[in-house]
């Protein structure tokens, strides 16, 4: 592999450094060009509504020895922990199909990285922690509401078993932010394997800097793809390893009905983790047309498009590695081309053995996509909950009987769920699984709880209108364990009622 040397990124120092951290920071290290540095704004009454001690312990932070008001401090980024080295990073972005060549971090601060308890390297990032060189014109801040939005649906989608930055502090900052009328004031910090974008490479490729892009691809192998190091096309396999990633993460969102709602090129992440949530929803009633995001006019990023929304977004990444690639732009173009027509396929097959987990189906047969597809087509026209049919149909499959004349109660149409159940029953005669290993197996792939939006809603609406955080509080609690029957908290896990729901999703800006 030709020589950036990023071989030799710090190692963690051998205790954690005052007051409680230990960054070590590679990203900084970076040339001027690839951030601004900068630290975050203060704020006027910093106070914590939640730490997440169990990420924080992860982390290797010595948050024991930090009482709640120098928590608050140091996550509203009034105080500065000692090692660290604040920047906003630069990108760019294709934004809706349209390109931006200058992004950026308007209203983020990373403050730095450490090296968890397993070894990784992660960064620790405010989120609305005041402007930036980035900010076009933006006061930098953020409400209340999409902070707390961000840390319900990133903690819900790393308790699902899904790929995605995390939250490890909300703090209130006791001052206004003005958007469509005053709002309550709020941080998030964010913890992310790295916050590098495929707008981060647009951004250098976009100024023809091939040096930059060079350094980049080299970080990013050294960071993520180590063992990409010793091969023959490194930045060939750098494609390929984040597309294999993209559809992994792609594939998972399906399964559980999330709608990413704004996958430009600046929120996809080269780790291959889901970054941002602000226009974000899971479906209730299923329907592959959904589009939550205010900003959607056209259903770009609508449920059934996300698998090519994704593979428009790799391409995009393909075009600023060519150069590093090959001399000869057309074998370059080739290999690429191979990397993204392939990763159709790939998604498929990662989507269809998770739908055929959640059917109860851990062998492969020829005719489970036609069967899989017909029983989505089923829950399309009955207007089906998404995440409760699933889970029902993991009753029905152990308890038959009342379970299962509860599932057809739920249907438009019973009649075609009786149409269907006979071909599944016979399929799944096919599994070696008694009916209760089967059903057990079930429930750990189809939730019964989700960050449904009305509760997200209400959650946000407590807070705001009487600083109640107790709502928030509860729904935390209960998306912590997705899979578990939780007695007491049935009512989370129901779908909205008709003057519940929730149609539109917006952007935290």
């Amino acid at each position: 592999m030709p020589q950036t040397d990023f071989s030799e990124l710090p190692s963690p120092p051998s205790r954690a450094a005052p007051p409680g951290f230990a960054f070590i920071n590679s990203y900084a290290a970076l040339p001027a060009n690839f951030f601004s540095r900068q630290g975050p704004v203060p704020v006027a009454n910093p106070r914590l509504i939640r730490f997440n001690q169990e990420l924080a312990s992860e982390l290797g932070i010595d948050w024991q020895v930090l009482d709640p008001p120098t928590l608050a401090s140091i996550f509203s980024g009034n105080l500065m922990p000692s090692g660290a080295e604040p920047i906003a990073m630069a990108y760019a972005g294709h934004q809706f199909g349209q390109f931006v060549p200058q992004l950026g971090d308007g209203r983020a601060i990373l403050l730095g990285e450490v090296i968890d308890r397993s070894g990784m390297r992660r960064d620790i990032q405010l989120k609305g922690a005041g402007r930036t060189a980035y900010s076009r014109g933006g006061d930098g801040r953020a409400a209340v509401g999409p902070v707390l939005r961000e840390y319900l649906v990133g903690e819900a989608m790393h308790a699902l078993g899904i790929a995605a930055t995390r939250a490890l502090a909300a703090v209130a900052t006791g001052e206004t932010v003005v958007r469509e009328r005053g709002l309550p004031g709020a941080i998030l910090t964010r913890v992310a394997a790295s916050h590098v974008r495929v707008g981060t490479f647009e951004y250098f490729a976009a100024r023809r800097d091939l040096g930059a892009v060079k350094r980049l691809a080299d970080y990013v192998i050294e960071r993520h793809y180590p063992d990409l190091k010793a091969a023959e096309h490194p930045y060939l396999e750098l494609l390929r390893s984040v597309a294999a990633r993209q559809a992994k993460l792609v594939a998972s969102w399906m399964h559980v009905g999330f709608i990413h709602g704004v996958m430009n090129t600046d929120n996809m992440t080269v780790s291959g983790e889901t970054i941002d949530f602000g226009p974000c929803a899971f479906m209730d009633g299923y329907d592959p047309e959904t589009v939550f995001s205010s900003i959607d006019g056209v259903g770009r990023y609508k449920f059934a498009n996300q698998p090519p929304a994704a593979q428009w977004n790799l391409a995009r990444f393909a075009e600023t590695l060519l150069p590093l690639m090959d001399s000869d732009a057309n074998r370059a173009a080739a290999a690429a081309n191979e990397v993204i027509a392939a990763f159709a396929d790939q998604f498929e097959e990662l989507w269809l053995s998770g739908m055929c987990a959640k059917l109860g189906l851990f062998t492969r047969e020829a005719e489970d996509l036609e069967l899989v597809s017909a029983w989505l087509e089923l829950m399309q026209r009955n207007q089906c909950d998404y995440t409760l049919t699933f889970r029902r149909l993991c009753d029905a499959v152990e308890a038959g009987g009342a379970a299962e004349a509860q599932l057809c109660a739920s249907l438009v149409h019973p009649g075609e769920y009786q149409q269907w159940a006979p071909r599944w029953r016979s399929r799944l005669a096919r599994e070696p699984q008694t009916a209760k290993e089967r059903a057990a197996s079930m429930r750990k792939v189809n939730p019964a709880f989700i960050p449904r939006n009305h509760r997200i809603e209400q959650a946000i609406t407590a807070a705001i209108e009487r600083d109640d955080f107790a709502p928030f509080e509860e729904l935390q609690l209960v998306l912590a364990r997705p899979f578990e029957d939780q007695k007491g908290f049935e009512a989370y896990a129901a779908a909205p009622q008709p003057a519940e729901r929730v149609l539109q999703t917006f952007c935290g800006t």
